[in-house]
């Protein structure tokens, strides 16, 4: 039996290899590493040669499965789309700033500017239909007291309005306010001469004072003048008993209650000095900052003649087609801002020890404190 079985086995193996496969029959040319199924030849390589095959839109735009890498043409097509876009930005851009109204065009000396009319809606308010909104200068009913009599004042103030036009306005309107946080009546300010211009411009030289006083009634109480009961008044300008120093930058209404009013309630007037920038803006009541809209846009008003000059060169500079060029020149190197920004400047030795003087003479702390630090 087990002989039998032997040979039984070895039959039916013999048979199963003889079994004749149903794959395909390789060709005896073909590559045995390269699947029958799949052709190793593009079938446009067979139809038509390498150079000469047909252009078809779609390719530019859908990969081809049977290709790993984009398309040369792809490529070069996507370059040259974005160039026609770059190039018709940049003509674009060209064109536009040629019709620029601000460009203008020289002709020899004089300069030929078109005219430039404003938007009608640049200065208007967009939310003017918010009833809400009312201007910063109206005054509220519920603000602060209204004007005190004239044996309820506290007393005098007085200060010089220091620096440039600006800063000049800046503490006009913060004397004001102060005038008000203390009950306190506004003598005139004075427009301090500048010791390098020798400006003798004084405040009715460019403000026009009935309508200062009078816009300002009913707010604080204003004179044009040091009172007559008070004698020597170059004590106010000079005497250190009659002025109140130390104040900080950007002080708080309540610093002017608990130092400055005791010492005006005792002297009766009192100067203060210096006045730059000696009142704060986040630290005071809102009624007290309206002030200052009010004094600054509405009290401070031009003389005629300021106003005058001043629509003519704005007319000027408007109507830039019907007159010669124009130049704005601000001089701002000269000797206070030197001397007040401690910096060095390019200059001989001469100059610089006579704005070392300067210094020494118009700001002594600041001069004793930087001589020991190098400039910058």
């Amino acid at each position: 039996m087990s002989a039998e079985l032997r040979e039984l086995r070895h039959s039916s193996s013999s048979s199963i290899g003889s079994r004749p496969s149903s794959s395909p029959r390789k060709h005896p040319q073909q590559n045995d590493d390269v699947s029958p199924l799949i052709s190793t030849d593009n079938e446009e390589d067979v139809r038509y040669p390498r150079d000469n095959r047909p252009f078809y839109w779609h390719h530019l735009f859908y990969e081809d499965p049977r290709t790993s890498s984009t398309s040369p043409t792809k490529l070069s097509l996507v370059l040259i789309i974005a160039l026609v876009v770059a190039a018709f930005v940049s003509v674009s851009s060209l064109i536009s700033r040629l019709n620029a109204p601000y460009l203008c065009k020289k002709d020899g000396i004089t300069l030929h500017c078109p005219r430039v009319k404003e938007t009608p809606s640049l200065w208007e308010n967009p939310h003017a239909a918010f009833t809400s909104w009312k201007p910063c200068a109206e005054r509220r009913s519920n603000g602060m007291s209204d004007i005190p009599g004239e044996n309820e004042t506290n007393g005098y103030i007085f200060i010089h309005a220091e620096g440039g036009l600006n800063q000049q306005r800046i503490a006009i309107c913060n004397a004001v306010a102060v005038a008000k946080i203390l009950n306190a009546t506004l003598i005139l300010p004075v427009l301090k001469q500048d010791q390098i211009w020798k400006d003798q411009t004084k405040f009715e030289d460019i403000f026009d004072v009935d309508h200062f006083i009078d816009y300002l009634k009913d707010d604080v109480p204003i004179v044009r003048d040091i009172p007559e009961w008070f004698s020597d008044k170059t004590e106010l300008f000079s005497s250190i008993r009659r002025t109140v120093k130390n104040i900080p930058k950007y002080a708080p209404a309540q610093f002017y209650i608990d130092n400055v009013l005791p010492r005006i309630k005792e002297k009766k007037i009192m100067a203060l000095k210096p006045f730059v920038d000696r009142l704060g803006y986040d630290n005071v009541p809102q009624e007290i900052n309206r002030l200052r809209c009010r004094v600054n846009y509405h009290a401070l008003k031009f003389l005629p003649e300021i106003d005058q000059m001043a629509d003519l060169l704005a007319s000027r500079m408007r109507n830039r087609t019907t007159s010669n060029p124009y130049m704005a020149l601000h001089l701002r190197f000269e000797k206070g801002m030197v001397g007040l920004s401690f910096c060095d400047f390019v200059g001989t030795r001469d100059e610089k020890a006579k704005m070392a003087e300067y210094r020494k003479k118009e700001w002594p702390r600041r001069y004793k404190a930087c001589s020991t630090k190098p400039t910058l």
